[in-house]
């Protein structure tokens, strides 16, 4: 009898707040390719997967991959394509593919759309888990009381580290957690127990304001190592959403306490911590264990489960009592009214008449209403209808531009140009609107700006919502929308509807004559500092007007970069443009080189700018392949240098000899290039199963990547052979694989089938994360290096000093965290002189020499490195 798992897609505009029709919808798995499209509901027949037995999920010893993997591509002209690859499939279990469909814009064609990535589930992985729970004396700035959030925004990294933050519903947030973080096939009461924590520990840090306390504009991180695991944009489990829903406005908390608790947790088998164990709550759930007293047997008798109605943008909380056929009043005549809002975007539910009865036809609406969002299809509103309905009801209203009740717009709203007129309370009009349209779309991504209605009318609400704005961005908190106000407003706005707010990335519109503003002041500000070095470049005044003069210099730039010279600034020429100043800044060009220009053999014993560009590319390269050491940048090719060379020419399959040619730098900048152009977020370029097993003369890129994957093992088991780092799949790659199956204890075939690549991967990343640097030196470790540290050192001495620094901000809401980037800067000396104060060391001057050294060390209570890596 074979296993079968469940794929359920359903697609929908932003947020829920629309079913999209007529999408085209290819999935593809092993062996097989299937299309659908999607009907008036934005859903397709379920789809049944075959899938590993259901047991090898419930064995914590298991080292087989226990879940089927397919990737997914959803398209329909108009709207952007949606790719989402790894997408899980267990046994028994309902996967919720819910693509969200963007319109194509324009504007937004020359924005990458890259697709969806899922990683290995943090269970096989063992990547999961939370950070350890900050210091008891820690009194931390807090809310005036336990709120649910309607939205949370999650930095997509550890906290200091430039990465993207996004903002997501709640319920969204957590639903996406538990599936990344244990199994849905696990008991229900296991279940429960986990999302209980995780819930939990997300609201601790709202409750707190632990990052905004220490100037971050994020609530919570995805690391592992800090906060809790999410994957942005992944496929979530149909139990976990469930659950959710059900228990989405409940917290934990210790007897006599008001704040959240701090639910630490860790899988129990590859991590350990003192709190919640993973697997032993599936043990304690079989033993007959509820939810609450699996949670008190990890943190004590004193936990107990809270629930609050004190939820945010929900219209009205729910009663408690569940309403059915024949129940009349308000609660009643608020469905009725909220279901008819749905309805405009969901027309098959029908209208219904307002009048407070709840009616069989009314029983039928909902019956439709909970068959649409996988909810038990009863016709009953309880709790989890209740708030689904609420929760959907915000959604079209926030986000169906302004098609809304009251929010239809009148006039003609403008394109993001000040007319000269100061708004305040009691103006009225189309600027107004203008204002209002702007402030709510905001509101949708930052739960500290409330919605309002777009009516033209600037009354007590608007002021209070341009108040939130002013406070949130630093301006002059007066209520009034002056011209900075305007401006701001307007450059958040497109930085939302380019899905790009990250610091000088591009804004999703291109820049051309007449436009103006904070992104044209930027641009202006580049070429002015390429202008530095590149003297035939034409001066450009900065004063934020895309003017005749700022055209043509864009023009001349464009001809010198080799780039179409049309005087517009696209995502191509701004790339090309903060890529020039980025360099000019780090020191790395000369005024005869462009960025990437071969300049020459470069061997040890060179120096000069050209191996100071050559440093940084390595560098850049160096965070995103673990067997690259991490370099100085201080242009002298010296034992270092060369090291990271050979590292980098054995990654890419060329010539190992330590001397940069014209193919090593070509091959170095390309893939510089594509990092950088990527974004701020230099990660590990995984790649997917390519869709057919890996066998004897097999090649390719998948196949180079394979190769590294089964290097990186045989570093750390002799058992394992190593394979030659080559692009084509030779026989010995064949007795490479065979010793990795035996030790991952799959059958020995020689062939990397789905199986066995999902394996060898996910051991292979485990090892890059939490081992050492095989390419490197000794690995860092807990003696003193024999020198000090201070501004401008580097290396994995420097990396140890900065994980001590952030163990230490973990732990206490007074410290802030550092760039883990084993680069000493300003901010690691200043966090250095905080540890000799409080040691009461002398001088404090933010140099590490063998005392600070040891404060640090004694400050840090984990023996195992202070911080659990990812």
């Amino acid at each position: 009898m074979k296993n079968t798992g469940t794929l359920r897609i359903q697609t929908f505009a932003a947020r829920q707040s629309a079913p999209v029709e007529g999408v085209t919808v290819a999935v593809q798995g092993d062996g097989f390719t299937l299309h659908c499209i999607t009907d008036a509901t934005g859903s397709a027949a379920d789809i049944p997967v075959e899938a590993p037995a259901c047991a090898l999920s419930l064995d914590e010893d298991n080292t087989t991959r226990p879940y089927a993997i397919v990737s997914l591509t959803a398209a329909k002209p108009g709207y952007r394509t949606v790719r989402i690859e790894g997408i899980q499939i267990f046994a028994g279990q309902v996967t919720l593919a819910q693509p969200q469909m963007l319109p194509d814009t324009e504007e937004g064609r020359d924005i990458p759309n890259a697709p969806i990535v899922i990683p290995p589930h943090a269970l096989f992985a063992g990547s999961g888990g939370s950070g350890p729970q900050p210091a008891l004396h820690c009194t931390p700035r807090v809310l005036d009381q336990v709120i649910i959030p309607k939205n949370i925004t999650v930095h997509l990294g550890k906290p200091a580290a430039s990465a993207r933050n996004v903002t997501v519903s709640f319920r969204d947030y957590i639903a996406n957690v538990a599936s990344s973080e244990v199994y849905p096939t696990w008991p229900e009461q296991a279940l429960r127990a986990n999302i209980h924590c995780q819930i939990s520990l997300a609201l601790n840090r709202i409750y707190t304001e632990w990052y905004p306390s220490k100037g971050y504009t994020f609530n919570i991180t995805n690391s592992t190592s800090y906060d809790q695991y999410y994957v942005h944009g992944r496929t979530v489990f149909e139990v976990m959403v469930r659950i959710t829903d059900d228990i989405f406005n409940t917290y934990l908390r210790k007897r006599g306490t008001v704040n959240p608790y701090y639910s630490e947790y860790c899988d129990g088998k590859s991590v350990t911590c003192p709190g919640l164990k993973q697997w032993g709550t599936v043990t304690l759930a079989n033993n007959g264990r509820s939810a609450l007293q699996i949670l008190r047997y990890y943190y004590g008798s004193s936990i107990e489960i809270v629930r609050t109605k004190n939820i945010r943008s929900i219209p009205q909380s729910y009663s408690g009592t569940p309403l059915r056929q024949g129940s009349r009043g308000t609660a009643v005549f608020t469905l009725q009214r909220q279901l008819n809002r749905i309805a405009k975007d969901y027309p098959f539910l029908g209208k219904l008449t307002v009048d407070g009865v709840f009616g069989s036809r009314m029983a039928a609406t909902v019956r439709a209403f909970q068959k649409q969002f996988n909810l038990t299809a009863d016709g009953v509103v309880g709790r989890q209808t209740w708030y689904k309905i609420s929760y959907i009801y915000v959604s079209v209203k926030d986000l169906a531009e302004l098609t809304s009740e009251g929010e239809t717009s009148t006039g003609t709203l403008s394109n993001g140009t000040w007319n000269g007129t100061v708004l305040s309370t009691g103006a009225s009009g189309s600027a107004v609107e203008q204002v209002q349209f702007w402030l709510n779309t905001l509101a949708q991504y930052d739960s500290a700006i409330p919605s309002v209605k777009v009516d033209g009318v600037f009354g007590t609400a608007t002021a209070n919502a341009v108040r939130a704005f002013q406070r949130k961005y630093g301006l002059t908190v007066d209520g009034i929308v002056g011209q900075t106000t305007w401006k701001e407003l307007y450059d958040e706005f497109l930085s939302i509807q380019s899905d790009n707010g990250t610091p000088n990335a591009y804004p999703g519109t291109p820049l051309r004559e007449g436009a103006s503003g904070q992104n044209v002041r930027l641009v202006q500000f580049w070429l002015k500092i390429a202008r530095t070095v590149y003297t035939s470049l034409e001066s450009v005044t900065v004063d934020g007007k895309f003017g005749a003069g700022t055209a043509a210099a864009v023009r001349r730039f464009q001809r010198y970069f080799g780039l179409t010279a049309d005087g517009v600034v696209g995502r191509t020429t701004w790339q090309k443009l903060y890529e020039v100043y980025n360099d000019i800044a780090n020191r790395l060009l000369s005024s005869s080189l462009r960025p990437g220009e071969y300049p020459g053999v470069l061997r040890s014993g060179s120096t000069g700018t050209p191996v100071r560009e050559l440093q940084f590319y390595l560098y850049l390269m160096s965070a995103y392949e673990s067997s690259i050491p991490p370099v100085s940048i201080d242009g002298k090719f010296g034992a270092d240098t060369e090291r990271a060379v050979r590292a980098y020419q054995r990654f890419a399959g060329l010539t190992v000899d330590g001397v940069v040619g014209r193919t090593t730098w070509n091959s170095l900048y390309g893939r510089a290039s594509q990092l950088r152009s990527s974004g701020p977020v230099v990660t590990l370029k995984r790649l997917p199963y390519p869709g057919t097993p890996l066998t004897v003369g097999s090649s390719g890129e998948t196949v180079l990547y394979y190769n590294l994957l089964l290097q990186r093992i045989a570093y750390y088991f002799s058992s394992v052979e190593a394979p030659p780092l080559a692009d084509r799949y030779t026989e010995e790659t064949a007795t490479a694989t065979r010793s990795a199956q035996q030790l991952l204890g799959l059958e020995q075939t020689g062939i990397a089938d789905a199986d066995t690549w999902t394996a060898v991967e996910a051991l292979s990343l485990q090892l890059a994360a939490h081992a050492p640097n095989p390419d490197g030196d000794t690995p860092p470790g807990t003696t003193y290096p024999g020198r000090a540290i201070a501004e401008g050192s580097a290396g994995q001495e420097v990396g140890q000093v900065e994980r001590w620094i952030n163990r230490r901000a973990q732990l206490s809401c007074g410290e802030g965290y550092v760039a883990d980037n084993n680069r000493f800067g300003a901010s690691d000396a200043a966090a250095v002189r905080a540890v000799q104060q409080q040691a009461g060391l002398q001088p404090v001057n933010g140099i590490v020499y063998r005392e600070t050294w040891h404060a640090l060390q004694a400050q840090c209570t984990d023996p195992c490195g202070c911080e659990k890596e990812e």
